[in-house]
């Protein structure tokens, strides 16, 4: 496991997080980037919470990365690809971002009841949530790569 890097350019960490984003931009100005970037996603705007989520492929749907691809689990069975899909519509409709989860390797068909419950919380829980859960993807990819 690598340790976290003191310093890391903008293109690296548009990879980590899947797009060149404000929140992107304003982690590879600082020291320990990925060490800071739970407290500086804190002290976004939604708007640019909006903006980091919304970079982030949707669970089930066709990632935009190999990494991507590969972190979301096998799980090609139609029925829960449709119900991803349903259910991530749903969540996009109901809070205005893309609903995002560590999925660590777990099955698709794993995250359907997580994205189920996940639909019942606050926008403002799920707005955190999901940045959260981002900055553990980004840790997670660069302390395996």
């Amino acid at each position: 496991m690598r340790e976290l890097p003191r310093q890391l350019s903008a293109e690296q960490l548009a990879e980590l997080f899947e797009g060149r984003t404000r929140f992107v931009e304003e982690l590879a100005r600082r020291d320990d980037p990925l060490g800071v970037a739970r407290e500086v996603a804190g002290g976004l705007d939604e708007e640019a919470k909006k903006e980091v989520l919304d970079a982030h492929p949707a669970i089930g749907a066709k990632a935009s990365s190999a990494r991507s691809q590969a972190e979301q689990g096998a799980d090609d069975d139609p029925r829960v690809l449709a119900e991803l899909a349903e259910l991530n519509a749903a969540y996009e409709e109901r809070f205005g971002f893309r609903f995002v989860i560590f999925v660590n390797g777990r099955p698709r068909r794993e995250i359907v009841p997580l994205l189920r419950e996940r639909l019942r919380r606050s926008r403002a829980a799920e707005l955190e949530t999901g940045v959260d859960e981002l900055v553990q993807i980004a840790v997670s990819r660069w302390q395996a790569s």
